[in-house]
This record gives C-alpha cells, structure tokens and sequence, in this order.
C-alpha cells in the first residue's frame, strides 16, 4: 500500500505551542499540538481510547485501560492512567527510557468536527532540548496525528507499519517532517527561545526522523 499525502496541507492541519511550566518544583517544557477531525466526538474517543482501535493507527497497546490501570504501547512508552472523563478528556503518564512525563488528551465538539488538544509536560534536559527542541516529541506526535487522520477517514483500513516508515523517508515525509519540525521551532521562538537556535535544533530534528536505519 502506498500512502498519497499532501505534507503541506496536513502539517498545516496543526497547530502547535510551547509553555514553559513547572511541576513539583521542576521546570517543565509543554508541548500542546491541535488539530480538528472530521467525525463527531464519541467516534473520536473510541479512536484513541480502545485497544483495537488505537493498533489501527498507532501501535498495539496491552494492560488495563481504567483509571489506576497499566498500559503499555508495544515498542514504546507505557505509563499509569490517571484520569478519563468519557468522552471528554484523559490523561496518562508517559513512561519511556527511565523518564515520567505527563499526558492529557482532549476532545471538544465544534461545528466542523472534533477538536483534539495533546497537552505533553516533560522535564527535558537542557543539553537535550538544545540539540532537538521541541520537535524531538512534537515530530512523532505529528505522525501521530496523521495515522489517526486517517484511520477517522477509513476506519475499517488495516494499519500498514512498513507503508508508514516508508512513506517518512520519501520526499514527501521528509518535506511533511520539516513543515512541522519548523512549526515546532516558531512555537519555541515564540515561548521565549533564540530564534538561530532554535531552527538549527529543528534541523536536527528532522535528520533525526528522516535519516533511514543502518540494516
């Protein structure tokens, strides 16, 4: 299967912000990306909250999926659910190579669709956001975004891993990764970072997903 996406208008489906908080005492950088779907609120929560159909656009995901359950995405994070408020909002730890950080996913209805807000608080090392920014996660939740985008438009599709990886190293990834690693960097600029820095950290960014894996 062979993946036909236009990377300018879907990166511009998005839109993307950067805070700078505190938790527990710790500074925090928070990621918030939107973007609205075309399909209707119920139908949107159970895209993104039911293991059958999370595989279909993201990864498998296995554990307990209620409020103090385990949950583990294969290959990936896991994490503790902490909150769902059906069909509204959720929220999970984010558990990945030794590090918490925090998520929360929201749905609100409007009159063209569903609006979903990610909402990622991290702790970031600052040799880490330095060298990638924001676009280290904002990238992959990009990708993210796009499987779902799909999956809304043709539910019953099958996820294709191999036509996905394949389709992020063409040059129409490459340029999708560099249109949202470039989003990420101006919501950076606009949170206070320096501006040079902050397009060379998307630079890397995007060699970072775009460059294929040694066999």
């Amino acid at each position: 299967m062979t993946l036909t996406i236009d990377p300018a208008a879907t990166a511009g489906l998005v839109t993307r912000e950067i805070r700078t908080g505190r938790r527990d005492g710790a500074p925090t950088k928070i990621a918030v990306a939107r973007r609205t779907y075309t399909t209707d609120r119920p139908d949107l929560w159970e895209a993104v909250t039911t293991p059958e159909r999370i595989a279909r656009w993201f990864l498998p995901v296995s554990g307990d999926l209620t409020v103090g359950g385990r949950y583990q995405l294969e290959g990936n994070a896991g994490g503790t659910v902490e909150r769902c408020d059906a069909p509204e909002r959720f929220a999970v730890t984010w558990e990945f190579g030794g590090s918490v950080s925090w998520l929360e996913v929201s749905l609100t209805e409007t009159g063209t669709g569903t609006v979903l807000e990610l909402v990622h608080e991290a702790s970031v090392p600052q040799e880490l956001w330095d060298q990638y920014g924001p676009g280290a996660t904002g990238v992959g939740w990009d990708l993210g975004l796009v499987g779902l985008g799909l999956h809304v438009a043709d539910p019953g599709a099958p996820f294709d891993p191999q036509a996905a990886e394949a389709w992020s190293l063409s040059p129409e990834g490459v340029e999708f990764a560099r249109l949202a690693a470039a989003g990420w960097a101006d919501a950076a600029i606009a949170d206070g970072d320096a501006p040079d820095a902050a397009r060379a950290a998307a630079e890397r960014t995007v060699a970072f997903y775009t460059t294929a894996p040694e066999a």
